[in-house]
């Protein structure tokens, strides 16, 4: 791809650097860019200077948030015992979206994985623990990937929780939807291991 400005080449470089985004679709964003106002540019670049430098994490469950205590774990009507435990950031945009879930959550930034390098001491584990001792969870609810990883990550943890905490674990099954021959073995055994009687899966439709 020749360009006969380097100025644009240098901005599709940068943009092409961002996840899932190629070197056509790179071109065609900075060509937007350049058909906009200035002053639209110019916001839209200070926009990301300020989320980058002025974002915090959460002191209590390592989400993002605009202060120290993100608007979650702040609002008083979401009920504090409940805490649901993911993998990233992602995951908890993904569960608020579906509006079925009012308690509060704690990211651990992945999954135990040693093959990756990954450790509990590079995870949020401990503040979780502590969290729990601290403020009386009554329930942890485990939403992570039905992966090995993710599997030994709930076993570490819970043997680390109180005895008196209830743990649970979000459903694993087959997609409403979806087709059985082109389940993997693991879903089709967590599908078996954790059905439902007729009347209570026909009357949640």
């Amino acid at each position: 791809m020749q360009f006969s400005s380097s100025l644009l080449e240098n901005a599709v470089n940068e943009f092409a650097k961002l996840p899932g985004i190629g070197k056509k679709t790179a071109l065609r964003l900075v060509l937007h860019l350049l058909k906009q106002d200035s002053e639209d540019v110019e916001h839209f670049s200070e926009t990301m200077s300020r989320m980058r430098n002025e974002i915090k994490f959460c002191q209590r469950c390592h989400n993002v948030a605009d202060a120290d205590i993100c608007s979650i774990c702040a609002n008083s009507l979401r009920k504090q015992e409940m805490i649901c435990v993911v993998e990233n950031i992602r995951d908890v945009i993904a569960l608020e979206s579906t509006q079925q879930f009012s308690g509060t959550y704690h990211v651990l930034g992945g999954v135990i994985s040693p093959l990756d390098g990954v450790g509990p001491n590079q995870l949020n584990i401990d503040t979780l623990i502590h969290r729990v001792q601290k403020e009386g969870t009554s329930e942890v609810i485990f939403a992570l990937s039905p992966t090995i990883q993710g599997d030994t990550t709930i076993y570490y943890i819970q043997k680390k929780l109180p005895a008196e905490t209830k743990v649970t674990t979000i459903a694993r099954g087959i997609a409403f939807g979806g087709e059985l021959e082109y389940a993997d073995e693991m879903t089709l055994a967590r599908s078996l291991q954790n059905r439902l009687p007729v009347d209570s899966y026909v009357s949640s439709r």
